[in-house]
């Protein structure tokens, strides 16, 4: 059986981009890899977790930057 995979897309900072490529880079693994790896992981925690709050500093970080790309006018 053929498992179904999902596009994700992204416009990042060149900074994190940059940040993203080189981890990638140093530690021989690629950016989709590391996305999937990262994405069952923190499906793990909402499982084990239940209402609790997961990783609740990325969730502030990114709700600053999406909030200060909305000013921008939904520059991506």
């Amino acid at each position: 059986m053929t498992e179904q995979r999902q596009a994700l897309h992204a416009y990042l900072s060149e900074d994190a981009h940059g940040a993203w490529m080189t981890f990638a880079e140093e530690n021989g693994v690629s950016v989709t890899g590391l996305l999937e790896s990262l994405g069952l992981e923190l499906e793990d925690e909402i499982e084990q977790a239940g209402d609790a709050d997961i990783r609740q500093g990325w969730v502030r970080r990114g709700r600053k930057v999406d909030a200060q790309r909305r000013r921008r006018g939904g520059q991506q």
